[in-house]
């Protein structure tokens, strides 16, 4: 099937811009929003980032203040592991998540290492499908993903307890 293929390809070719590759001229809001569709996979195939939740994230304490309407590279990084873990965690666990991780780490350790861990899952998970799965085999793969993600969060809130 050609969709699974395609499926296959994204997970396996399509990545957040490496540190480096991240724009480092600041950026208006409406340049942002629209970088971070080509930062998550996500942001393509229907979840949405709106300038309000972006406003509501530096409110939050989970995003720095941009300087002034202009936001850098490490807004960008921030907006993207946001963008992932807001799938799966409340904004609060969210903000724990984030204080834990940059409390010995500058953002840009921070984004590599957060780099290098989604190539790893999005490898894994590329590697459980193949082109030529029947239907019945593409239910079997969609209830382990699914079992799974849900241990995985699960096991992610409440480790997150352990961290307050």
């Amino acid at each position: 099937m050609d969709e699974l293929k395609e499926l296959r390809r994204i997970l396996k070719e399509q990545r957040p811009n490496n540190w480096e590759d991240i724009p480092d001229i600041d950026l208006y809001m409406d340049q942002v929003l629209n970088y971070m569709v080509r930062q998550h996979i996500g942001l393509e195939s229907g979840e949405s980032l709106t300038s309000a939740m972006v406003n509501n994230y530096i409110k939050k304490e989970l995003l720095p203040r941009a300087k002034g309407k202009r936001y850098e590279r490490k807004h960008v990084a921030y907006l993207t592991a946001i963008c992932l873990f807001k799938q799966i965690l409340s904004v609060d666990s969210t903000k724990e998540l984030l204080k834990s991780q940059l409390s010995d780490e500058d953002i840009k350790t921070f984004y590599e290492k957060y780099c290098i861990k989604l190539d790893q899952e999005y490898n894994a998970v590329a590697e459980k499908i193949d082109e030529n799965m029947t239907k019945q085999d593409i239910s079997e793969l969609v209830l382990e993903l699914a079992i799974s993600s849900y241990a995985q969060k699960i096991a992610c809130e409440r480790l997150l307890e352990l961290l307050v």
